[in-house]
């Protein structure tokens, strides 16, 4: 008879893993791709300069492309100006200047989307004729710490429904039956995780926008939040969830095959969103989150009714054990190698891991971790085979330490949702390698000059000249020059040479300090004629 219960056991693990490829390969195939957490890498005009006369044109560049969610302009006489003209190029936000722009100080304030799901938000501000008397016009409030903190809760509510609830409802159908110990805890998780993503959808719309609670509302609010990449996150969610709940009730065929659907929905609602489904490479990335989900909803689902069971010495407690036991090595190795994998692409270099915040939220979750991998290798080699046995010593002490992996768990998530708000180091270094961009235009010409990276150090810089109504300027010499009278550095001169495709490029070029240069461009045009384009660029330090 055990040896018939476990053949059958072997067969729908078999149909279980069949089901789960499929849909694996099905999210791999479908999943469309998203890009980093972006970050403003270059403005017109540039962040504290000051104006002789109301720019042309207000212009704000990004390292990855954005969607662009609010853009006001505050006055120096603290009015403010909503900016809803605007246009999209790329990874370049062009904003139609609004008349009559008055002398003083002006702040241009902007909040994006990124594709990642994350709001990003800040603030340029430029002078006009001269700096405003008195403190500048204020465009952002501090940070809202009750809606962060709203937002940090509803996260952990919604993965404590999808682990403990959506994992534990695969736990019952799968490996623990006859046994139903857990099931109003496991019932009570996917309730608390689907009424999370209610409030979970308007806070993402509150922070897109940069609202307070108070705003909750409104519909735009709403609309804002379910259009962000996390609506997406939060529909697959619910739909796990709920099918969850439906598990609990139905047929053991239904409950089988909604349970292994709820699973893999933990899996997808993840990876739909959130800083490392967002990273490159976008084929290994999505699929190892939906791997790392779907083993941790595997572990952390299985504790509460097996620790229950074994508790109350119920009669399916050692077969549920011994079925748990045999099944979890490979899934723990595959979530492991898939953490690890993510953690690298994230963090990138070891020294971010104590040089960033999200480095050091990584650390608190990886102390946990290792205290959770420690007690199951404690259960395992020290009391597992007892408690198969029927050892009642064992397996009252099995019992307690899943009880306490169980606390950890619920730690490990708390501690990730924090990820919320850090931006991992790979998106800070890709902002700090964007280059430093101005456009120059003038009746007789008109030059595009990035300096690559846009910050000290050696660096590379490419033009493209055109003529002032955007013909073809084929000129005969192109040379940079480069100087910070504010740092000491006289002109720094470096002739560009023309590589064939299209550009002039400046090599084995260092710019020593950081601050506001001026950069004139000096374009031969034929033997005599000379025009000359200057302007400032910031060079990050």
């Amino acid at each position: 008879m055990a040896g018939q219960n476990f053949s059958s056991a072997r067969r729908a693990a078999s149909h279980a893993a069949a089901v789960f490829v499929f849909l694996l390969a099905v999210f791999v195939g479908t999943i469309g791709s998203a890009l980093a957490h972006a970050s403003l890498t270059n403005a017109a005009p540039a962040d504290g300069s000051v104006l002789p006369a109301a720019p042309s044109a207000l212009m704000l560049s990004f390292s990855e492309p954005v969607s662009p969610l609010v853009l006001k302009l505050v006055n120096p006489d603290r009015s403010v100006v909503v900016l809803d003209r605007y246009a999209l190029r790329d990874t370049t936000l062009d904003i139609e200047v609004p008349p009559g722009l008055a002398t003083g100080t002006h702040v241009l304030s902007w909040r994006v989307i990124s594709e990642d799901g994350h709001p990003v938000g800040g603030s340029v501000v430029f002078s006009i004729g001269a700096p405003s008397r008195g403190a500048p016009p204020v465009a952002d409030a501090v940070t809202d710490w009750s809606l962060r903190t709203a937002i940090w809760a509803a996260r952990t509510a919604l993965y404590v429904g999808l682990f403990f609830g959506v994992g534990g409802a695969f736990f019952l159908n799968w490996l623990a039956r006859p046994s139903r110990h857990g099931a109003r805890f496991i019932a009570g998780a996917l309730l608390l995780g689907l009424i999370a993503t209610i409030p979970a959808l308007g806070l993402q719309g509150l922070d897109a926008l940069g609202l307070p609670l108070g705003s909750i509302m409104s519909g735009t609010v709403w609309r804002t939040g379910y259009g962000t990449s996390y609506g997406a996150t939060i529909v697959i969610a619910a739909a796990a969830l709920l099918a969850g709940l439906l598990s609990l009730i139905s047929g053991l065929f239904i409950s089988r095959a909604l349970s292994l659907i709820a699973l893999a929905g933990i899996g997808l609602a993840l990876a739909a969103s959130g800083h490392a489904s967002a990273a490159h490479p976008q084929w290994l990335t999505r699929p190892a989150v939906f791997v790392h989900a779907i083993g941790i909803g595997f572990w952390a689902g299985a504790l509460v009714p097996l620790g229950l069971a074994l508790a109350a010495r119920a009669p399916g407690a050692e077969p549920a054990l011994r079925r748990f036991s045999r099944a979890i090595p490979l899934l723990l190795a595959l979530m492991v190698a898939a953490g690890i994998l993510l953690a690298i692409v994230q963090v990138e270099t070891p020294s971010a891991l104590l040089a960033t915040a999200y480095g050091r939220v990584l650390l608190v979750k990886l102390a946990l971790v290792a205290a959770l991998f420690a007690l199951a290798a404690y259960n395992r080699w020290r009391l597992t085979t007892p408690a198969e046995q029927g050892n009642a010593d064992a397996t009252r002490r099995l019992a307690r330490v899943i009880a306490i992996e169980t606390l950890l768990v619920l730690a490990v998530l708390g501690t990730a949702a924090v990820w919320r708000f850090t931006p991992p180091p790979r998106a800070l270094a890709l902002a700090a390698a964007a280059p430093a961009h101005i456009h120059i235009h003038t009746d007789k010409a008109m030059a595009d000059l990035s300096i690559t990276p846009g910050h000290v150090g050696p660096v590379t810089a490419s033009i493209v000249i055109m003529t002032g109504d955007f013909g073809p300027l084929d000129a005969k010499e192109v040379t940079l020059v480069l100087s910070n009278p504010e740092a000491g550095i006289e002109p720094i001169r470096r002739p560009a040479i023309k590589p064939g495709d299209g550009t002039w490029r400046v090599d084995g070029l260092t710019i020593p300090v950081g601050g506001r240069w001026t950069a004139r461009i000096d374009i031969l045009v034929s033997d005599f004629e000379l025009v000359k384009l200057e302007e400032t660029i910031d060079i990050r330090p």
